[in-house]
């Protein structure tokens, strides 16, 4: 039985762009036993993608440990830059396939474009080894959890860098609306924003029972998004759950372009992307310009049209456009 390692040691929503890629890897090779190195608190999404069958915990390409056998095949689904490449050559695998880097000239690979989304990266890479991939194989199973919020507004408060964080004064005027409207609304984040999501939930007059951030494990988290009627989001690892889900969205974008990793353009009948169309540092430490130039009654207005719509997954029809903001 051929080994086959693949390489994508980042958070949450990188791993949902890998997903087709890694249907279609296990569709090519499906008698091969494939090895993912990824960070161990991805495993209950790795289980739900039903492609791989082993995960070796890896933080970053450097943490790679690989005690192995030489793979087959080591494909490199992390990113362009050497450190990836030079951890699956340690590996001793008869093949890699990877994109390009300066540092590696004997390797042959497909040249990197920053401006493609990144499903379309991934489903290239493989074709470019002779791997067939179907951009549109997204889709996850929802969980199964014993708690559920069913027919709830998401409203998810945290982002991986300030950048992509909207001010909370305004999550919070949204709240507010919502809960007017007689809307179920919880918080979410993860446990380093559970204050961030207190605060919000403060100013709107929103239960502390509400504020789930910090509270739930990654299961219930997935689970909560897939129940969920609508959920309102930056450009995080939540928002690209929800597309899996096919869950209702509005995703706020800034300071990357949603033609980079947004909702893909055959899903974006459910999703309202707003975007001011101006790209910014996404490691800034304070809220990129783009993003704050996106304001509250534009999020309302999504959030209730979205909420309005009561067609149900897989009949409509047409493509609405992202939106262009500010």
């Amino acid at each position: 039985m051929a080994v086959v390692l693949v390489l994508q040691a980042r958070g949450l929503g990188e791993l949902l762009t890998a997903v087709p890629a890694l249907r279609a890897l296990r569709r090519a090779q499906p008698r091969d036993h494939i090895v993912l190195a990824a960070p161990q608190r991805l495993k209950p999404i790795i289980d739900l993608i039903a492609s791989v069958d082993t995960l070796v915990p890896t933080s970053e390409p450097a943490a790679l440990r690989w005690e192995g056998p030489p793979p087959e095949l080591a494909i490199n689904l992390h990113g362009p830059d050497a450190e990836s490449i030079a951890a699956l050559s340690r590996t001793e695998a008869k093949r890699i396939l990877s994109y390009r880097d300066p540092a590696f000239p004997d390797l042959a690979g497909p040249v990197w474009h920053t401006d493609t989304h990144e499903v379309e990266r991934w489903c290239r890479l493989l074709e470019s080894g002779g791997i067939g991939a179907d951009r549109r194989n997204l889709g996850l199973l929802p969980p199964v959890s014993t708690i559920s919020h069913r027919d709830c507004v998401v409203v998810h408060v945290g982002a991986s860098a300030p950048a992509r964080r909207w001010p909370a004064e305004r999550f919070a005027a949204v709240v507010r609306h919502l809960l007017v409207l007689g809307r179920d609304v919880v918080l979410t984040g993860d446990e380093s924003e559970r204050d961030l999501a207190l605060s919000i939930a403060a100013r709107a007059g929103l239960p502390v029972g509400r504020v789930l951030a910090g509270e739930q494990n990654l299961i219930e988290v997935s689970a909560t998004v897939a129940e969920a009627a609508l959920v309102i989001s930056g450009d995080t690892g939540v928002s690209r759950l929800a597309v899996a889900f096919g869950t209702r969205t509005v995703l706020l974008f800034g300071p990357t372009p949603p033609h980079w990793n947004g909702p893909p353009q055959h899903l974006l009948a459910r999703h309202a992307v707003l975007w001011a169309g101006q790209l910014g540092d996404p490691d800034a430490q304070t809220p990129d310009a783009g993003l704050l130039r996106i304001g509250v009654d534009e999020v309302v207005d999504a959030a209730d049209k979205q909420l309005a719509r009561q067609t149900g997954p897989g009949t409509e029809s047409g493509r609405a456009p992202y939106r262009r903001v500010g």
